[in-house]
């Protein structure tokens, strides 16, 4: 079953509360992921910030809308309870909470007063399938659309560039995640002996305990098996146990397939990956803006 969207969370978390007692935000989610037969896996499925589950924070958006309505109240910290309107609400057995149900609260209207003003001037269809996301989810559904759109900005200028600066972004990459020592290290090992099928070879760390031959192709096309078994046979002959290959393009399921059965460890980054570590190391990239989310502290207000 597919995790709910916060506004579908609404009506059984109020029926949740309907005893009128105390509750914790962890008793509600174990009941609320029991009623819509969650697996532990989709309980466990992350934001793509890593930061919180999405079904938590689904749940803690439906909490806070109803609050906002006067539905819910908070106790203490963490913990909540049905208000006698909520109460209410239950009595009439309405099919469904959603956020236009909430409209009828004045609470609720002066709390979301801007957001309605901004969401009146959007397309109707778009802003029903905002409002099935949380906060948190479009805030970061807007930014992999950012990270995307450069990622291909990014991929278009590497496969513009000449090979020496695609193989200087390797190197940049490369050092910037740890490998090579110094960026002068690396510069000089990259690109620099052409040797059966072998671009360069660079440090894995900065002492220079195990050395990793590179690859380094800017194709249009996608690289196919036989390129990765040259370079696997290049690797043999040098006696090394790992290589890279990297491309401005992508490869082949061939040659994933070929990767994955033999004893070499050979990594494959296609443009899209090496774009990504780009953007993640800071290479050929520069911050234009930088926002804080910030969280209520509970303890801060804690009247001791």
């Amino acid at each position: 079953m597919a995790i709910p969207d916060f506004q579908s969370v609404m009506l059984p978390l109020l029926k949740f509360c309907a005893d009128g007692n105390e509750h914790t935000n962890r008793e509600a989610l174990s009941e609320l992921a029991v009623l819509f037969g969650l697996s532990e896996d989709e309980q466990k499925k992350m934001l793509p910030s890593g930061q919180q589950c999405v079904f938590d924070n689904r749940v803690a958006w439906a909490r806070t809308h109803m609050k906002m309505a006067g539905l819910l109240e908070n106790t203490q910290r963490g913990v909540f309870k049905i208000t006698p309107r909520g109460q209410d609400v239950l009595k009439k057995n309405h099919p469904a909470i959603h956020l236009r149900f909430l409209r009828q609260f004045p609470e609720y209207r002066t709390a979301s007063q801007k957001k309605d003003e901004s969401r009146s001037q959007t397309n109707t269809t778009e802003t029903e399938e905002q409002e099935s996301k949380t906060p948190a989810e479009q805030l970061e559904e807007a930014y992999q659309t950012l990270r995307d759109n450069l990622a291909s900005e990014i991929i278009t200028q590497l496969k513009a560039a000449s090979p020496f600066f695609f193989e200087k972004v390797v190197v940049e990459v490369l050092v910037k995640m740890g490998y090579g020592g110094s960026r002068k290290d690396a510069g000089q090992a990259i690109g620099r002996s052409g040797d059966e099928g072998i671009d360069g070879i660079i440090k894995e760390d900065r002492l220079g305990l195990d050395i990793i031959y590179i690859q380094a192709k800017k194709w249009e096309d996608p690289v196919s098996r036989p390129e990765i078994q040259k370079f696997a046979g290049a690797l043999q002959g040098k006696r090394a146990r790992k290589g890279i290959f990297i491309t401005t393009s992508r490869f082949c399921d061939t040659a994933k397939d070929f990767v994955a059965h033999i004893d070499s460890k050979i990594i494959l980054i296609e443009g899209s990956q090496l774009a990504q570590y780009m953007i993640d190391f800071g290479v050929g990239v520069a911050t234009e803006a930088v926002y804080e989310i910030k969280r209520l502290d509970s303890d801060y207000f804690t009247d001791n």
